[in-house]
């Protein structure tokens, strides 16, 4: 997608604890209504609409929570609909976005003024320097962060990808909380995303040896 044919406008879905990279794919079940409606419009115009994490402040009587600033733009690249009408779409990220400010609409889903404008590099196919080499402690400690949390990850599959695709797929899948992950969005660079989780992990670790209680 080229600069010119961004878009101002962008209906957003607000996830908690999820996030997409640019040039990652993720599988979605959209089975509410507004979202239903969403996807409706979205697949009769550019196929396009941003992910972003709602923020864990608001208070029990505010149903529309805050949103994050920066989110991740993505395009619907597969679509099916399930006999119980729910939706099971994949969508690819495409660039990062901030908001600019949210829109005040009739629709039953949240639209934003958004900008591209510190993200532009997202649009750029680019291999990383990085090697795998500098990994080997991240993959390490992912693996027995994985393993301790429950999750199943195909490492075999990773290894066959390319170092952002992968680096990027970690992060998304992590067990990590809502603050981290989002701080692994929001990282300018491969470079500063492979570091943060690097540091993330650390504190993990550091909680798995030391879990004396203050009190």
């Amino acid at each position: 997608m080229k600069k010119e044919n961004l878009p101002n406008i962008l209906p957003v879905f607000p996830l908690s604890n999820f996030i997409i990279f640019p040039n990652t794919s993720v599988p979605l079940n959209i089975f509410e209504p507004r979202y239903i409606d969403m996807i409706n419009d979205s697949m009769k115009s550019n196929k396009l609409i941003g992910m972003i994490q709602p923020k864990n402040t608001q208070s029990d009587n505010d149903y529309t929570p805050k949103l994050y600033q920066v989110g991740c733009m993505g395009k619907i690249t597969a679509f099916k609909e399930t006999d119980d009408k729910r939706y099971l779409i994949e969508l690819k990220g495409i660039i990062r976005f901030q908001i600019n400010k949210e829109i005040k609409t009739n629709k039953k889903y949240r639209e934003c003024e958004v900008n591209f404008k510190n993200y532009y590099e997202d649009l750029i196919e680019k291999k990383a320097e990085l090697k795998f080499s500098d990994l080997d402690l991240i993959f390490k400690d992912l693996k027995s962060l994985f393993e301790k949390r429950g999750f199943i990850v195909n490492w075999k599959a990773l290894e066959n990808q390319s170092l952002d695709e992968t680096i990027n797929a970690l992060a998304m899948a992590s067990p990590f909380t809502l603050e981290e992950k989002q701080a692994l969005l929001e990282a300018q660079s491969l470079d500063v995303r492979k570091t943060k989780i690097a540091k993330i992990l650390n504190t993990y670790s550091f909680d798995q040896y030391n879990n004396t209680t203050i009190q």
